[in-house]
């Protein structure tokens, strides 16, 4: 049974900073491509970051130099440490693991979800 846990959230002022961990059970982090998505109200779900079994990331544009995505294989834990928030990034946040064909953005690449965590940002 495959679980992910996501934790970490909350509400920050702009210029703040927030790391999110996703703790995975049932399922080996390092052997498989991951990545977080965000969603707002009334929008659809985006790729914010994904990282490879190799640990090469990727990030959407609007993140880059701000967020890093990054996993902990000996605990089993996918990160996203968030700097320099902005409101535009208040969302919830999902975690999300699968195999690694396909593009690392697109929602339908990923076979496991986890329950999200809420980003505020004021």
């Amino acid at each position: 049974h495959v679980q992910l846990v996501e934790s970490g959230g909350g509400s920050v002022q702009a210029g703040g900073s927030l790391r999110l961990s996703c703790a995975a059970s049932g399922y080996t982090v390092s052997r498989n491509c991951m990545g977080w998505f965000r969603q707002a109200p009334g929008k659809e779900r985006e790729g914010v970051a994904g990282i490879y079994t190799s640990g090469i990331t990727s990030y959407r544009d609007s993140v880059k130099g701000r967020f890093t995505i990054s996993k902990d294989n000996t605990r089993n834990t996918l990160y996203l440490q968030m700097n320099s928030l902005k409101p535009e990034d208040t969302a919830m946040y999902y975690c999300a693991a699968g195999a690694c064909g396909g593009r690392w953005y697109e929602p339908s690449r990923y076979n496991y979800w986890g329950q999200g965590t809420q980003v505020t940002v004021s």
